[in-house]
Protein backbone atom coordinates (compact mmCIF):
# COMPACT_ATOMS: atom_id res chain seq x y z
CA UNK A 1 0.00 0.00 0.00
CA UNK A 2 1.42 3.25 -1.08
CA UNK A 3 2.60 5.84 2.04
CA UNK A 4 1.65 9.04 0.25
CA UNK A 5 -1.95 10.50 0.67
CA UNK A 6 -3.01 13.05 -2.03
CA UNK A 7 -5.04 16.59 -0.88
CA UNK A 8 -6.77 18.56 -3.36
CA UNK A 9 -7.71 22.53 -2.01
CA UNK A 10 -10.26 23.51 -3.87
CA UNK A 11 -10.31 27.31 -4.47
CA UNK A 12 -12.66 29.56 -6.25
CA UNK A 13 -10.14 32.22 -6.92
CA UNK A 14 -7.06 32.31 -8.65
CA UNK A 15 -4.95 34.31 -6.27
CA UNK A 16 -6.39 32.07 -3.34
CA UNK A 17 -4.55 29.16 -5.27
CA UNK A 18 -1.65 31.34 -5.87
CA UNK A 19 -1.04 31.84 -2.09
CA UNK A 20 -1.12 28.25 -1.33
CA UNK A 21 1.24 27.31 -3.81
CA UNK A 22 3.32 29.92 -2.17
CA UNK A 23 2.91 28.65 0.83
CA UNK A 24 3.46 25.31 -0.23
CA UNK A 25 7.37 25.77 -0.98
CA UNK A 26 7.99 26.24 2.92
CA UNK A 27 6.01 23.45 4.26
CA UNK A 28 6.56 20.24 4.73
CA UNK A 29 4.25 18.75 1.94
CA UNK A 30 4.96 18.25 -1.55
CA UNK A 31 3.01 20.16 -4.31
CA UNK A 32 1.62 17.59 -6.96
CA UNK A 33 0.09 19.01 -9.27
CA UNK A 34 -2.56 22.34 -10.45
CA UNK A 35 -5.61 22.26 -12.01
CA UNK A 36 -7.61 25.33 -13.45
CA UNK A 37 -10.52 25.86 -15.33
CA UNK A 38 -8.38 28.32 -17.60
CA UNK A 39 -4.49 29.45 -18.33
CA UNK A 40 -3.64 31.65 -15.69
CA UNK A 41 -0.73 33.69 -15.16
CA UNK A 42 -1.08 34.41 -11.38
CA UNK A 43 -0.77 30.57 -11.14
CA UNK A 44 1.85 30.35 -13.16
CA UNK A 45 4.00 33.19 -11.40
CA UNK A 46 3.61 31.38 -8.23
CA UNK A 47 4.90 27.78 -9.71
CA UNK A 48 7.95 29.63 -10.47
CA UNK A 49 8.83 27.11 -13.24
CA UNK A 50 12.77 27.49 -14.51
CA UNK A 51 13.47 28.26 -17.83
CA UNK A 52 13.31 25.32 -20.57
CA UNK A 53 15.97 23.87 -21.71
CA UNK A 54 14.22 22.87 -24.82
CA UNK A 55 16.50 25.30 -26.89
CA UNK A 56 19.61 23.58 -26.12
CA UNK A 57 18.58 20.68 -27.82
CA UNK A 58 17.29 22.86 -31.14
CA UNK A 59 20.55 24.02 -30.80
CA UNK A 60 22.57 20.72 -30.70
CA UNK A 61 19.80 19.19 -33.17
CA UNK A 62 20.72 21.93 -35.74
CA UNK A 63 24.08 21.55 -35.49
CA UNK A 64 24.43 17.84 -35.88
CA UNK A 65 22.25 18.76 -39.07
CA UNK A 66 24.32 21.08 -40.43
CA UNK A 67 27.07 18.87 -40.27
CA UNK A 68 25.77 15.54 -41.23
CA UNK A 69 24.34 17.68 -44.54
CA UNK A 70 28.06 18.59 -45.60
CA UNK A 71 29.01 14.36 -44.35
CA UNK A 72 26.39 13.37 -46.59
CA UNK A 73 26.91 15.36 -49.54
CA UNK A 74 30.73 15.20 -49.21
CA UNK A 75 30.98 11.36 -48.57
CA UNK A 76 28.05 11.30 -51.77
CA UNK A 77 30.32 12.95 -54.36
CA UNK A 78 33.18 10.96 -53.27
CA UNK A 79 31.30 7.65 -53.65
CA UNK A 80 30.78 8.53 -57.26
CA UNK A 81 33.65 10.42 -58.02
CA UNK A 82 32.43 12.09 -61.14
CA UNK A 83 35.03 14.74 -62.64
CA UNK A 84 32.97 16.90 -65.02
CA UNK A 85 34.95 19.60 -66.66
CA UNK A 86 38.10 20.01 -64.22
CA UNK A 87 35.32 20.76 -61.37
CA UNK A 88 36.36 19.98 -57.97
CA UNK A 89 34.55 16.46 -57.07
CA UNK A 90 34.16 17.94 -53.21
CA UNK A 91 32.25 21.34 -53.65
CA UNK A 92 31.63 22.92 -50.77
CA UNK A 93 29.88 26.04 -51.55
CA UNK A 94 26.49 24.25 -53.47
CA UNK A 95 27.02 21.64 -50.85
CA UNK A 96 25.86 24.25 -48.34
CA UNK A 97 21.81 23.92 -49.50
CA UNK A 98 22.16 20.43 -48.10
CA UNK A 99 23.62 21.43 -45.14
CA UNK A 100 20.97 24.26 -44.90
CA UNK A 101 18.42 22.17 -45.42
CA UNK A 102 19.46 19.47 -42.66
CA UNK A 103 20.23 21.70 -40.16
CA UNK A 104 16.28 22.59 -39.81
CA UNK A 105 15.76 18.86 -40.20
CA UNK A 106 17.44 17.91 -37.71
CA UNK A 107 16.31 21.24 -35.23
CA UNK A 108 12.76 20.21 -35.47
CA UNK A 109 13.74 16.88 -34.84
CA UNK A 110 15.91 18.00 -32.06
CA UNK A 111 12.69 20.31 -30.46
CA UNK A 112 10.26 17.40 -30.63
CA UNK A 113 12.57 15.26 -28.61
CA UNK A 114 13.55 17.96 -26.53
CA UNK A 115 9.91 18.59 -26.12
CA UNK A 116 9.20 15.30 -25.40
CA UNK A 117 11.89 14.54 -22.60
CA UNK A 118 11.25 18.02 -20.77
CA UNK A 119 7.61 17.30 -20.40
CA UNK A 120 8.29 13.59 -18.86
CA UNK A 121 6.56 12.07 -21.88
CA UNK A 122 6.16 9.04 -21.55
CA UNK A 123 5.07 9.89 -17.95
CA UNK A 124 5.55 6.49 -16.17
CA UNK A 125 4.28 7.42 -12.49
CA UNK A 126 0.89 9.19 -12.99
CA UNK A 127 -1.57 10.41 -10.51
CA UNK A 128 -4.08 10.16 -13.56
CA UNK A 129 -7.15 9.82 -11.04
CA UNK A 130 -6.30 12.31 -8.74
CA UNK A 131 -8.88 15.26 -10.48
CA UNK A 132 -12.00 16.78 -9.71
CA UNK A 133 -14.61 17.78 -12.04
CA UNK A 134 -15.00 21.25 -11.10
CA UNK A 135 -11.32 22.22 -11.63
CA UNK A 136 -12.54 22.35 -15.45
CA UNK A 137 -15.47 24.80 -14.33
CA UNK A 138 -14.74 27.28 -11.97
CA UNK A 139 -12.77 25.97 -9.40
CA UNK A 140 -8.37 25.99 -9.16
CA UNK A 141 -7.45 22.68 -7.39
CA UNK A 142 -4.01 22.45 -5.97
CA UNK A 143 -3.04 18.96 -5.26
CA UNK A 144 -0.26 18.29 -2.54
CA UNK A 145 1.10 14.61 -1.19
CA UNK A 146 2.16 13.86 2.59
CA UNK A 147 2.75 11.11 4.28
CA UNK A 148 0.19 8.36 5.90
CA UNK A 149 -1.70 10.15 8.83
CA UNK A 150 -0.72 13.62 7.79
CA UNK A 151 -3.90 14.28 5.69
CA UNK A 152 -5.67 16.61 8.83
CA UNK A 153 -2.91 18.70 9.09
CA UNK A 154 -2.91 19.00 5.35
CA UNK A 155 -6.44 19.29 5.45
CA UNK A 156 -6.25 22.06 7.94
CA UNK A 157 -3.58 23.61 6.03
CA UNK A 158 -5.91 24.20 3.13
CA UNK A 159 -8.86 24.64 5.00
CA UNK A 160 -6.91 27.85 6.68
CA UNK A 161 -6.32 29.01 3.05
CA UNK A 162 -10.29 28.80 2.10
CA UNK A 163 -10.72 25.58 0.64
CA UNK A 164 -13.02 23.50 -0.27
CA UNK A 165 -11.05 19.84 0.88
CA UNK A 166 -10.91 16.47 -1.00
CA UNK A 167 -8.66 13.34 0.15
CA UNK A 168 -6.94 11.09 -2.55
CA UNK A 169 -5.86 7.70 -1.28
CA UNK A 170 -4.30 6.32 -3.87
CA UNK A 171 -3.60 7.44 -7.29
CA UNK A 172 -6.97 5.94 -9.14
CA UNK A 173 -9.55 6.40 -5.96
CA UNK A 174 -12.46 7.97 -6.09
CA UNK A 175 -11.55 10.51 -3.47
CA UNK A 176 -13.84 11.95 -0.64
CA UNK A 177 -14.61 15.55 -0.01
CA UNK A 178 -14.31 17.50 3.35
CA UNK A 179 -16.21 20.79 3.76
CA UNK A 180 -13.72 23.51 4.03
CA UNK A 181 -13.61 27.37 5.03
CA UNK A 182 -14.28 28.12 1.44
CA UNK A 183 -17.45 25.59 0.64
Amino acid sequence: MPTDRYVMGLFTKEGDAAQAIGALRSSPWKLCRVHGPYPSHVVLDALKFKKSRVGYFTLAGGITGFFAGYGLAIYSSVQWNLIVSGKPVVSLIPFFVVGYEMTILFGILGTVLGILLSARIPEFKSLKGIYDPRCSGEHFGVVASCEAGGEAALSAFFADMGAEVRHFEAPGDIGRTVQGAGA
